[in-house]
This record gives structure tokens, C-alpha cells and sequence, in this order.
């Protein structure tokens, strides 16, 4: 196994990059949020890899936190959730965003990954919830207890259910709730919120 590589880019695509290193260059599949940091062609940089052996192909996928390469392998630990989903997934969403919105419950967010659909990006949020819980901040934790809260909470539901309506994924709408004053009115919520959204 390749736990990563350090080299000069020497092309970029958008489905991932050449690393040169010792004599030999490799080509690594990876997400957007990679692509976006190691540069461009000529750079030189460090990625941690993950090697896909299949009957027909040997794959290898670079990414340049080690944060998102163990996000990638519990992706792919999931039932119907390969590699390429995987990269979707974390081309939309950094590993904390991915964490925040599984151990919040909140699947659409990941439907906003290219071919994830509802049943996957729900499946992901049952078979991780428990894994990905633990590794919270303490600011991703008291978005989730915010997300909990407005269970028992009307005025806190609705102003959630209202961002919701306006386009903002469950867990951005509770993150942005989360920190107002339990005490505003439901539009006085809505308006705050609103306004740290935009």
C-alpha cells in the first residue's frame, strides 16, 4: 500500500493529477477540494493515497489532508458507495461539513454530491452516524444540538424549516440558528440567520 506520495505535479485534470516521484509518475483520482491545493503543474507537494485493486484496474486516489483520506475510506465502507461517489461527495463538502451533516442527520446535504441519490446519501447518514459522532467540535456538536432541540422547540423548528424552504441544507440552516438568541421570534430568527447565511 502507497500511504502517500511526494513529487512535482506534472498535470491536472478535472478528474485528478500527476505526481512525479522518483523517476516515476503516478496519476491520482481526486476530489475538487485537492485539486484546488496542490497546485498547479510544476508545483511540488505531498498527498496521502489510497490504492483501489480491482480484477480489471488498479486506481489510486490522492488527497491532500489525511482528514479527507479517512473520510474517503469510511465512505467506501458504506454499502453502494464507491470510489468515484466518494470523490463526489468530498468534492462538495470538506470532511468536517461531511461529519457535521451525518451526525446531524441532514442527507439532502449530501445529494448535492453528482449521482448521490436520496436512498445512498441516507444510508451513508445510518451506517456513519456513529463513527463520525464522536469526532465533532465543539461548534459542530452544539449544531447537532440545535438540530435536536428544534425537535422540541416550534419557534426553532419553524425558522429552520423556513431556511430549509430558502434553499440552505438542514445542518447550514441549524448552524446559523443555533447561535441566536433561543428568546427572538420566529421571523426575528429567520432574519438573523439570514443575514450571517449570506
Amino acid at each position: 500500500m502507497i500511504y502517500s506520495l511526494t513529487g512535482e505535479i506534472i498535470a491536472v485534470d478535472q478528474n485528478g493529477f500527476a505526481i512525479q516521484t522518483g523517476g516515476v509518475a503516478f496519476f491520482c483520482f481526486s476530489t475538487m477540494n485537492t485539486l484546488q491545493k496542490v497546485g498547479m503543474k510544476g508545483s511540488k507537494t505531498t498527498v496521502f493515497t489510497y490504492m483501489n485493486v480491482r480484477e480489471d484496474a488498479i486506481e489510486l486516489y490522492g488527497f491532500y489532508t489525511s482528514n479527507e483520506l479517512d473520510a474517503f475510506k469510511q465512505l467506501i465502507t458504506v454499502s453502494g458507495v464507491g470510489p468515484k461517489a466518494a470523490l463526489a461527495i468530498l468534492s462538495v463538502m470538506t470532511p468536517d461539513q461531511l461529519a457535521l451533516n451525518i451526525a446531524s442527520g441532514d442527507a439532502k446535504a449530501i445529494t448535492k454530491a453528482q449521482g448521490v441519490g436520496t436512498k445512498i446519501a441516507q444510508r451513508i447518514v445510518l451506517e456513519l452516524k456513529n463513527k463520525f459522532s464522536t469526532d465533532l467540535t465543539q461548534e459542530q456538536t452544539d449544531i447537532v444540538a440545535a438540530i435536536q432541540s428544534a425537535d422540541t422547540s416550534a419557534d426553532l423548528s419553524e425558522a429552520i424549516e423556513a431556511l430549509i424552504q430558502l434553499g440552505y441544507s438542514r445542518s447550514e440552516a441549524a448552524a446559523a440558528v443555533s447561535k441566536l438568541d433561543k428568546s427572538l421570534s420566529v421571523e426575528e430568527m429567520i432574519r438573523l440567520a439570514l443575514k450571517s447565511l449570506i
